[in-house]
């Protein structure tokens, strides 16, 4: 079986961590060229102010443009401009690994498999982050809910539900994960989170961000979700350009 997977990156303001997850996907992606894969990477500029699009550029990625500030219009642009088989949406603060890329090959090579996540590790150790790191990958692997920064996806499955749901400025890829368990269980295939290799992401909002900010918007999201998660001023920690 030979496959294109179209890796799709978006981008915000990224050009601080944006070269070590190219050459991490680089470098995992070996994993598919042992296979005969082809691949290609899509950089969505986000409507950065800085060198990311030209950082992706340089690094043989090709760019596309969003001009409106929201991580699901980001993906879907990037997504829209995709030629593969699968997507794999990577953020651009993460890093995959060889190994990763396996799992997820054995996966789609399975013929059983629509879409999956990987449960996550902050690259910095802090014992109230690591706390809800290891709270959110145990409902991750219950629920089959995929973390934002790492979602494989058939293409085919990913357009059928629609893509992000561009209404939500958070919690995007939860409400995705619920459409793609209903096609999933439609169609007779599974949704995975992947655990034996998980996904190395940025521990930056620790230092961004006081606690009390934090806790402020978790809370918000507790008592009013709809509310917080369909306002960008709400959604702060991912929009108001801190890095």
């Amino acid at each position: 079986m030979t496959v294109l997977v179209s890796f799709v990156i978006p981008a915000f303001n990224e050009e601080k961590l944006l070269p070590a997850t190219l050459a991490s996907v680089a470098n995992a992606s070996r994993a598919f060229d042992d296979l005969g894969w082809g691949r290609e990477t899509i950089v969505c500029d986000n409507n950065s102010t800085d060198a990311t699009a030209e950082i992706a550029r340089a690094a043989g990625a090709k760019v596309v443009f969003e001009p409106v500030n929201q991580i699901a219009r980001a993906r879907n642009s990037g997504a829209a401009a995709a030629s593969g088989d699968w997507l794999i949406f990577i953020d651009a603060d993460s890093r995959p690994t060889r190994e990763l890329f396996a799992d997820v090959a054995a996966s789609i090579q399975s013929g059983r498999c629509l879409a999956g996540g990987v449960i996550v590790r902050l690259d910095e150790r802090h014992l109230l982050a690591d706390l809800g790191t290891a709270l959110w990958n145990r409902l991750s692997r219950i629920r089959h809910w995929f973390a934002g920064s790492f979602i494989f996806c058939e293409t085919r499955a990913f357009r059928a539900v629609g893509g992000f749901n561009q209404d939500l400025f958070a919690s995007e890829e939860i409400d995705l994960s619920k459409r793609l368990n209903d096609l999933g269980r439609r169609e007779g295939k599974g949704i995975v989170i992947l655990h034996r290799h998980p996904l190395r992401t940025s521990a930056r909002k620790v230092h961004l961000y006081s606690r009390l900010e934090l806790l402020r918007f978790f809370r918000r999201a507790i008592i009013q979700p709809r509310q917080t998660v369909t306002s960008r001023e709400a959604c702060s920690p991912w929009y108001d350009g801190r890095r």
